[in-house]
């Protein structure tokens, strides 16, 4: 196959797409692939050698991306990698434009993404270019102020791009990539999630296994050491899940994970965010950063198999402990992820095991067979996804994971998944009341159809229950349900699909090689044709519940509702399927009752109607000569009889019989067009007599009939979809059809038959048109002159007529022809349009009826907008001429997507994704054959723009601009998708619409104008003129828009005006992209160029351009380059000269300055005049504009920033210590230089220029970079303090204004207004305005700014403040660069101005002093900021100014620390000191406050690997400290009141309450850090449990003391923790002991605690088999507590943790228990009356409790089945029904939770019982003790 295939081509195509083959007219398409190919291969080369990126090489890859779209990868693998290199040269240009970027890239994706195409010996990409994009785009430094605007798509297209290149990169890349991005690996800082993104995109993990040294084993140690370290969820873990998921799917077998199992799967576990527990509260950040579920998948699926089967027992725990969550009942929203984990892991499976199994080995690694997955794992791996996914199935999210699930289950083991699915549908089917349990049965078992019909070696007897499930889903055909109705539809055609449907049963007396099952499937098809004909009657019902009611006969509505239209469409093709999949017998019955159903009765044709004509339809297009046999003759008499009476012809309202039998005609004629020709005479008559109906419902359904039959007979398409090729029409000795069921279609002989037009089909198409189209057209030209009137009526009828011929002949006419359009662009290369052969030969000596359609239409335009405008309905139908004109060529696009759609759903349904290589049935691959066929016919895009598409667009733009809006909108609506299809039409239309907005033309009207400017607006999906990105086009529409204001028709009052200004303003903005001012083509790019001109198979025709040629093209292109930056000039004077009109409205100022400020660049300067604009806007009347101009303004000045030198530096010279070689993180000897030493501040002149300051907070934390680079000494810079005359033009003109005290004074009165009350923040937007002035002009301002910042930091008022916080934080960060003595000055300065706002800090402002520290902190050596720091540490806890100013304080000191991470010990030190002594504050802000604080002090102390013990403060030293001062609480026994007393002023208060107080902020502080740290100091938590049990409260109660509510939210906190194997017995150690204690609430508060604690680290505890037996000698011990709250804990939690299957229910379990019920009770003494009854309970009750408890817990462990155990306790139970209370009442709670739960599938449980139980049981479910 691959030989000839090759020898036609002249080479061997990489992969090509095998449905061409398929097609007709194969034989011609290698010779036009190759032409094509050679075009685009020669162009391209040219173009990128010719250095023309636009339009030439953008032109010819679109040509290259549409050539894949029709033939795939048909090149050969020289041209491929050639291509690639290509793209990925053009991808990396450094200032490409960022549109073209994505264009090329993906392509490239593209092309590389069948990666075993290419393996690492063909080619081999770089990584850097890829980053260096990466980089510039996704972090770019100047996006933010508005110089660079890049598309939302960017991200997503350039992170699949480096997917794609990924598996290309050089060996040593990995190592590169590590020396790269490990610096950045600083955990408190953003680098980190930067750091780690960068590895889970670029490290390679598909490298053959001798590089492993050089791929993952460089880093996977010490990546998945970092994962494990981490407890609290930061949000880069999820990275380096994914990164993980990776590594184990690309090298299953080459990696030992099993030491790492348990705690996958316990991260997996507390990642799905469950609910545990009563009342836990969740850590915020689990919520939004919880893994991935399809990298999780795909991690989970690759570790299954291998020789130590562990992680397939960890997934069998994680699905038995989340299996109840799935029950219907539960709903929360932790059920999306939950669905989403069931219906992806079954796929994963079953994609690795075809990986296994049934690929095509390639060049990626191979799995080791000991590492394949055996069927033993497969085995486990279904049943352990049984259970929960029989529970989903009747979910609340509906049933479509569900069926996924089972789909792919049931292609691994059909015997142990389809049984189950049966035994849920079977009662479903015959149940009438619960409709969702039909539908969810019903979706499930369409989903194994395909496996329950093929049977095959391991389910042999599915076959069997085909037709009993058929038959018995014929019911919910029912006019009533819709939902019913629709999924029994498409259960029946799923079915029929897959099943020939053949009576064989006399199969079973002619032959005797039969098996028990054939024998059985043979006697059982005799009921098929049972089948069909109760389906038709069922249908027959549906049909006549559905008729149109008079009352909607009178209404006009002549169309469906939505839901009839929806089951018109299932009962059609239902219908359809059924009679294709019939034998000859049986379609005979058939068809026999339809014609009788439909001849007999007369149906109205809007809704009953149409489906019967659909059912006769289906008969017809089955066997079309029988059926035609039938229908044609009889309708036809019909009509004939009628319209034999002359009136009839003139009638408005036909008679009904007449109407239906034309309708009926009108469907049954859309059949295969060579058995229609017999009755073409007969037809043409009909249609001659219906054509000229008065009526218009009459002449409608003619024109139908005449679309139809034109359309049968001219077009190609296939004419059967039976499942076999050839139909079942064989004797049954030889051809058994039982033994096809389910069968795929062979792509290889598919026998596909087609229908092509014929000779004479093409002659009976003209001859019709002749006959027909003709005469209309002469009348019509003969209105359009003048010639002869025509009333509405007739003009429509004669459209109607024209168009259902256009549309029934389109694909005979040949395309309109014509001289292209000259001029519109100019290119060296050719531009030409590649014409695809679609299999008919225009037949060029008939008259061209296109161009005679399009003439007259033209003609009739122009006369009916002159002479009645108002036809409106006559503009709607010539509309739809004109674009069916323009581009119909037999389909239309809405058509073939929505095929296209369901294709693919369908595909999706029934697909075998375990065998995998196109196994799909015969029918889908016909369709998908003839899907391949339109695509070729709809291929349109890059046409060569000609004068006739010309004129025709000139027509819909003048029908875009009429009068009557519905009109604009149809025309618009053509009009967006021509402009889409002709290449750069635009430039030509644009100048036309915009002549409607100028300002001096009084000709317009208000509708022109309006529709004028939606042309400009576009439609959602196509084309924007108001935006192409190109500056010829901007550079014309920008101005337009905003002149368009002084225009005499723009009225501010019309509201829709105004709505489209709005939506044109901002579609503009959401859609701009910064345009390219450089199209430079490196050198690399033409060399590649040269060899693809050269390269063989096939060669391209066209010459190596000469010398001249390349010098032409390199002028062409620097000549564009400043074209470029001349209309980027000219647009912004445009515009500047629109604003200087005084007379333009408000509204186009504003959009004005919108479109100025997108045109700020970071690669070219605003000009001059522009700049002034912006400053003088910046003190505008308008609010929007000051807005505007100061993020512009921003931009401005860091487009005038000088750049700073840097120069590299050794840090290991710098500390005196040398490399070590291994990785050593955290505070390190070579990294101590960089810290805040107070001893060694630069405090003077030299002691400044001799420091080295490091800005960035994370260099040196991890590891130190190559080249350490620093910025260069001050006398490298450049010069400070510039005089106006050394500045630029647009550095004066800022300085100008600036330097003007008026100026600045009306400035800050602006920026000190407040805007929203209560609503505004600090603003970065200005802060980035302050920080651009004083970096770029140092402190020229600030005497002029002095005493306006010490006037607003004296006002209180909240906008004041703001105001001069931002202006302190621009100065701050602005002082980068200055010298010492100003720094220091400045400083002297800000000092006082900082304590005297600090003293003002009122409840609004905090946050906004809060963010100004931190914003002032943020990237800045702690070094240069000493004064700062020393100012702030002064004294923040002092009491002056009461507990709020001390808590405001402490908040503003956090936000500077924080920033400065951990290059400060000493100042944390320092402030831990100073904080001690104060923790025993009074005010509850305060507190909180510290609490805060002292999370970050002890933020840096992190547990992580190869990190050093770290120079900040510990907590295990602190905790040590607290405990002391704590000790008076831990040893008395009695409760900790909240009691401190300050009223009766004694002074020495006791230690007791101090420790009292000293907790309270303690426990602020375990609050806050929970949540915040990365790693949690587990041993140190430890030692505060006892005492947080003592105080948590038991009762959910909100009235308790602040005190009690943190100490209880502390401990479910700490209970979600993340522990390590190591902690485990120390928790348990201490839970242990608090069990013994003797207050019974911190009894009941350790079995809370451990349920949750349990749960959150199930398979890390399952892994240690000491702690399971502790944990549940604890829980059995406290059962037998002597206080009832306590048991009934106990209780609770033991079933919690058999439901969880973390104990199991064993025999000595319930032994013990059984043996506890038995305690004999004391025999109760007859009370004395009056004697106090002995409250305290004996203990022999307190264990018989106890044993009822333990029964009751096992009981309650299994809500949604009967274990074989269960019916046993239950008869234990009930003896104890009488038992003295508290016992009576566990009885009774556990009985009625029992009935509760299982009461929906009580008639499933029942089977469990034996008779005596279930008569025992209903005495208890139903017992009188309820009533005693």
């Amino acid at each position: 196959m691959k030989k000839d295939k090759a020898e036609a081509l002249g080479f061997v195509p990489q992969k090509d797409i095998v449905y061409n083959k398929l097609l007709p007219y194969a034989d011609k398409l290698d010779i036009e692939s190759n032409e094509i190919l050679c075009k685009i291969k020669g162009n391209l080369a040219r173009a990128v050698q010719l250095r023309e990126l636009w339009p030439g090489v953008l032109f010819w890859t679109r040509k290259l991306s549409t050539y894949m779209r029709l033939y795939g990868r048909k090149f050969n693998k020289e041209d491929h990698v050639l291509f690639v290199n290509l793209l990925y040269e053009l991808v990396t240009i450094p200032k490409l434009e960022i549109s073209m970027m994505q264009g090329f890239a993906r392509l490239l994706i593209n092309l590389l993404k069948k990666k075993e195409l290419l393996s690492r010996e063909d080619l081999e990409l770089p990584w850097r270019p890829l980053y260096e994009l990466q980089e510039r785009i996704l972090y770019s430094k100047t996006e933010h102020l508005g110089l660079n605007w890049f598309p939302n798509s960017v991200e997503n297209v350039l992170k699949t791009l480096v997917k794609s290149c990924r598996p290309y990169f050089p060996a040593s890349s990995t190592q590169e990539m590590l020396d790269e991005w490990r610096p950045l690996l600083c955990p408190f800082d953003v680098t980190m999630q930067r750091a780690i993104s960068y590895f889970e995109l670029f490290l390679p993990t598909t490298l053959p296994p001798e590089l492993h040294h050089q791929g993952f084993q460089l880093w996977f140690q010490e990546l998945i050491d970092l994962w494990l370290s981490v407890q609290n969820l930061p949000s880069w873990e999820v990275h380096l899940v994914n990164l993980f998921a990776r590594l184990a799917n690309d090298n299953i077998g080459y990696i030992d994970w099993d030491p790492y199992i348990p705690k996958i799967f316990t991260r997996i576990l507390r990642s799905l965010n469950l609910p545990v527990g009563t009342s836990q509260m969740l850590v915020p950040r689990y919520v939004t950063n919880a893994y991935d579920i399809g990298h999780v998948v795909i991690w989970v699926s690759s570790l299954l198999g291998g020789p130590s089967k562990q992680a397939q027992k960890q997934l069998t725990g994680l699905f038995k402990s989340i299996t109840s969550f799935f029950h219907p009942s539960n709903h929360g929203r932790w059920l999306m992820k939950l669905m989403k984990l069931l219906q992806r892991l079954p796929a994963s499976v079953v994609r690795r095991l075809h990986r296994e199994r049934y690929r095509k080995p390639t060049w990626l690694t191979p799995v080791p067979s000991s590492y394949k997955l055996t069927e033993q794992d497969v085995t486990d791996f279904v049943e352990s996804m049984m259970q929960p996914v029989l529970l989903a199935m009747f979910s609340k999210t509906g049933s479509l994971d569900a069926a996924q699930a089972l789909q792919n289950l049931a292609l691994m083991r059909p015997e142990l998944v389809i049984p189950p699915v049966l035994e849920k549908t079977y009662p479903a089917l015959e149940t009438l009341t619960e409709p969702h349990q039909l539908t969810a049965t019903l979706s499930c078992m369409i989903g194994v159809a395909r496996s329950l019909v093929t049977g095959g070696p391991r389910y042999p007897e599915g076959p069997t229950h085909m037709l009993p499930l058929l038959m018995r889903a014929l019911p919910g055909v029912d006019p009533n349900d819709f939902s019913k109705c629709m999924i029994t539809f498409q259960f029946i055609a799923t079915f029929s699909t897959l099943v020939p449907l053949v009576d064989c049963s006399s199969a079973i007396h002619e032959r005797n090689d039969l098996t028990e099952v054939e024998r059985e499937l043979c006697s059982a098809s005799a009921e098929f044709e049972d089948f069909v004909l109760q389906f038709m009657d069922r249908c027959f019902a549906l049909i006549d519940s559905s008729t149109l009611e008079q009352t909607r006969e009178e209404m006009e509505t002549e169309k469906m509702t939505h839901l009839e239209s929806l089951v018109e469409l299932g009962l059609s093709s239902t219908f359809s399927t059924i009679l294709t999949q019939c034998s000859m017998e049986i379609f005979q019955v058939a068809l026999e009752k339809v014609f009788n159903f439909a001849t007999t009765n007369i149906f109205e044709t809007r809704v009953a109607g149409r489906m019967v004509a659909d059912m006769c339809r289906a008969a017809a297009k089955c066997h079309p000569a029988e059926s035609l046999k039938r229908f044609v003759p009889h309708c036809c008499n019909a009509i004939t009889q009628i319209t034999a009476n002359e009136e009839v012809l003139g009638e408005e309202e036909l008679d009904k019989e007449l109407l239906w039998n034309l309708q009926l005609l009108s469907e049954v004629t859309r059949v295969d067009g060579d058995k229609l020709l017999p009755y073409c005479s007969q037809l043409v008559q009909i249609l001659q007599l219906t054509l000229h109906l008065k009526s218009k419902q009459g002449y409608s359904l003619a024109c139908n009939l005449l679309h139809h039959m034109l359309r049968s007979t001219a077009l190609i398409y296939p004419t059967e979809y039976c499942s076999i090729p050839g139909g079942f029409h064989w004797p049954l000795q030889d051809y058994l059809p039982i033994k096809d069921w389910g069968r795929p279609g062979d792509l290889f002989d598919l026998q596909i038959q087609w229908h092509v037009p014929s000779p004479e089909e093409a002659a009976f198409v003209f001859d019709v048109l002749d006959l027909l189209l003709r005469p209309e057209l002469q009348r019509l030209q003969k209105y359009a002159q003048g010639e002869q009137g025509m009333n509405r009526d007739d003009v429509l009828q004669s459209l109607s007529i024209v168009h259902h011929c256009l549309l029934g002949a389109g694909n005979l006419l040949p395309p309109l022809d014509g001289e292209p359009v000259p001029g519109l662009v100019e290119s060296l290369v050719s531009l030409e349009e590649t014409t695809l052969h679609t299999g008919v030969e225009y037949d060029l000596i008939r008259e061209r009826y296109r161009e005679a359609i399009c003439k007259v239409m033209r003609e009739l335009l122009r006369y009916i907008l002159e002479h009645s405008e108002d036809d409106t309905k006559s503009l709607f139908s010539i509309i739809k001429i004109i674009g069916d004109l323009l581009y119909f060529k037999g389909s239309h696009k809405q058509e073939f997507d929505s095929r296209w759609k369901s294709f693919n759903l369908v595909k999706k349904s029934m697909e075998n994704r375990l065998h995998g290589r196109k196994q799909h049935i015969r029918a889908l691959l016909i369709d998908r054959v003839m899907l391949h066929h339109e695509l070729r016919k709809l291929t349109v895009e890059g046409c060569l723009f000609r004068s006739v598409h010309r004129d025709l667009l000139r027509d819909l733009l003048r029908l875009s601009t009429s009068t009557y809006s519905q009109v604009r909108s149809k025309a618009q609506s053509v009009l967006f998708t021509a402009l889409g299809t002709y290449n750069f039409c635009c430039r030509d239309l644009i100048p036309h619409v915009l002549e409607f907005l100028e300002p001096g033309r009084s000709d317009v009207t208000q509708q022109q104008f309006k529709g004028a400017l939606y042309c400009l607006l576009g439609n959602h999906s196509g084309v924007c003129l108001a935006n192409l990105h190109d500056w010829d086009c901007i550079a014309r529409t920008w101005p337009a828009i905003v002149r368009s204001g002084l225009s005499h028709v723009m009225s501010l009052e019309k509201p829709s005006i105004v709505r489209l200004f709005d939506d044109l303003a901002d579609k503009v903005h959401r859609q701009y992209e910064t345009i390219g001012l450089s199209f430079d083509v490196p050198e690399s790019c033409s060399a590649l160029g040269l060899s693809m001109l050269k390269s063989g198979n096939p060669t391209p025709s066209m010459p190596v351009p000469t010398a001249e040629e390349l010098e032409e093209g390199r002028q062409k292109q620097q000549a564009k380059n400043l074209d470029a930056v001349q209309k980027y000039e000219k647009l912004v004077s445009d515009l500047l000269d629109c604003l200087s009109d005084r007379n333009l409205p408000w509204k186009f100022e504003h959009i004005s300055i919108g479109f100025l400020s997108l045109l700020l660049r970071d690669d070219h300067p605003l000009p001059p005049q522009a700049v002034l604009f912006f400053v003088k806007s910046l003190n505008h009347d308008a609010l929007i504009v000051r807005k505007m101009a100061i993020s512009s303004v921003a931009g401005i000045l860091k487009q005038l920033k000088r750049p700073h030198k840097k120069v590299p530096v050794n840090p290991y010279e710098l500390s005196g210590f040398m490399d070590s070689g291994e990785v050593a993180a955290g505070d390190r000897p070579n990294n101590q230089w960089l810290q805040y030493d107070s001893s060694c501040l630069p405090r003077t002149q030299q002691a400044w220029e001799r420091c080295h300051f490091v800005e960035k907070t994370h260099w040196g934390y991890y590891s130190w970079p190559r080249k350490l680079m620093v910025y260069a000494p001050l006398e490298e810079q450049p010069k400070q303090g510039l005089r106006r005359e050394e500045m630029t033009e647009m550095e004066q003109i800022i300085y100008d204004h600036f330097s003007d005290p008026a100026f600045i004074d009306q400035l800050i009165e602006f920026l000190s207004l407040e805007d929203r009350k209560g609503k505004d923040k600090f603003s970065p937007r200005r802060f980035c305005l302050f920080k651009g002035l004083f970096r770029n002009f140092d402190d020229t301002f600030l005497p002029l700014l002095k005493p306006h910042m010490e006037r607003l930091v004296a006002d209180t008022h909240e906008s004041k403040q703001r105001c001069v916080a931002e202006v302190i934080a621009g100065l701050i960060r602005g002082c980068k660069h200055w010298s010492f003595q100003k720094v220091e000055s400045l400083w002297m300065l800000l000092c006082p101005l900082l304590r005297t706002a600090l003293s003002n800090i009122t409840v609004e402002t905090y946050t906004d002093w809060g963010t100004c520290i931190a914003t002032a902190c943020e990237s800045r050596d702690p070094r240069k900021l000493h004064w700062l720091f020393e100012m702030l540490m002064e004294s923040p806890v002092n009491g002056e100014g009461g507990s709020f100013v001390d808590a405001c304080r402490l908040y503003v000191l956090q936000g500077g620390l924080a920033q400065q991470e951990w290059r400060v010990p000493e100042l944390l030190h320092r402030l831990l000191q100073y904080l001690e002594p104060k923790l025993t504050q009074v005010y509850k802000n305060v507190r909180e406050r510290i609490g805060s604080v002292l999370t970050y002090i002890f933020m840096i102390d992190v547990s992580l690997p190869y990190t050093r013990p770290t120079a900040s403060p510990r907590i295990a030293e602190f905790t040590e400290r607290m405990l002391l001062r704590l000790k008076p609480l831990m040893e008395g026994e009695e409760e900790i009141q909240n009691h401190v007393v300050e009223e009766n002023g004694l002074v020495e208060q006791d230690e007791r309450t101090q420790a009292i107080k000293l907790l309270k902020t303690v426990l602020k502080w375990l609050m806050a850090s929970t949540g915040r740290s990365f790693s949690i100091a587990v041993p140190e938590q430890l030692q505060f449990l006892p005492l947080l049990f003592k105080i948590a409260p038991v009762e959910n109660d909100d009235s308790y003391d602040e005190m009690k509510r943190d100490a209880k939210t502390c401990l479910s906190l700490m209970s979600q923790g993340l522990l390590y194997p190591a902690q485990i017995p120390q928790v348990l150690q201490v839970l242990l002991e608090i069990a013994e204690s003797s207050s019974w609430h911190a009894r009941y508060t350790v079995l809370t605690y451990l349920q949750i604690m349990v749960f959150y680290n199930l398979f890390t505890f399952l892994d240690d088999g000491q702690a399971v037996r502790d944990v549940r000698g604890l829980v059995i011990r406290l059962l037998e507590d002597e206080q009832l709250e306590v048991r009934e804990m106990a209780a609770t939690t033991l079933s919690g943790f058999l439901q969880c299957n973390f104990l199991c229910m064993d025999g000595p379990m319930q032994a013990r228990f059984e043996a506890l019920c038995k305690t004999r009770l004391p025999k109760r003494r007859r009370r004395e009356p009056g004697s106090a009854m002995d409250t305290i309970p004996s203990a022999d009750l307190v264990r018989r409790h106890a044993g009822v408890l333990g029964l009751s817990a096992c009981i309650l462990s299994s809500p949604y089945d009967v274990p074989t155990w269960m019916p046993q306790l239950l008869m234990d139970m009930s003896a104890h029904l009488n038992d003295t209370q508290p016992i009576e009442m566990t009885v009774k709670k556990t009985l009625s939770n029992f009935r509760r739960t299982h009461h929906d599938n009580w008639q499933e449980h029942k089977q469990q019982f034996t008779d005596d139980q279930l008569l025992v049981l209903t005495d208890l479910l139903v017992s009188p003790c309820y009533y005693a």
